[in-house]
């Protein structure tokens, strides 16, 4: 399916599970998922450079510390699965910082291995952004 397919589907009918959270919640909700693609072209950019400590530190802003600070009020709305979606992606931002950190810059390999790891979790990105919305 091309992403012009899934375009038009979504326009004419939106199956995903609407999170039912109110404007302030929306705004917060909102600006993680902005922070969470922030710290995507952050760490692609510190794998293109070569530059692990932007991998490690983009990562970190999308990992455990994120999910910590995400309001109880947010957490109670979220289903079991956008939780299993959810909590997962935090912690492959961890491993990709973990990974990075262990990481020789001049190894092409671990850069690719870095990269590899971004592109599985940005998979959670997508199957998330599939089945929730806010809108």
């Amino acid at each position: 399916m091309t992403s012009t397919q899934v375009l038009s589907q979504t326009k004419n009918h939106d199956n995903r599970y609407h999170l039912g959270l109110n404007a302030e919640e929306k705004v917060v909700f909102l600006r993680e998922m902005r922070q969470m693609l922030v710290s995507i072209q952050q760490i692609m950019l510190g794998i293109g450079i070569g530059d692990k400590t932007m991998v490690i530190k983009a990562a970190h802003y999308s990992g455990n510390r994120m999910a910590r600070a995400t309001p109880q009020t947010i957490k109670d709305k979220t289903p079991v699965s956008f939780e299993k979606i959810g909590g997962p992606t935090h912690m492959m931002f961890e491993e990709l910082a973990i990974n990075a950190a262990e990481a020789d810059e001049g190894d092409a390999d671990d850069m690719k291995d870095l990269a590899e790891l971004t592109g599985r979790l940005m998979q959670n990105c997508l199957a998330c952004h599939e089945a929730f919305t806010v809108n």
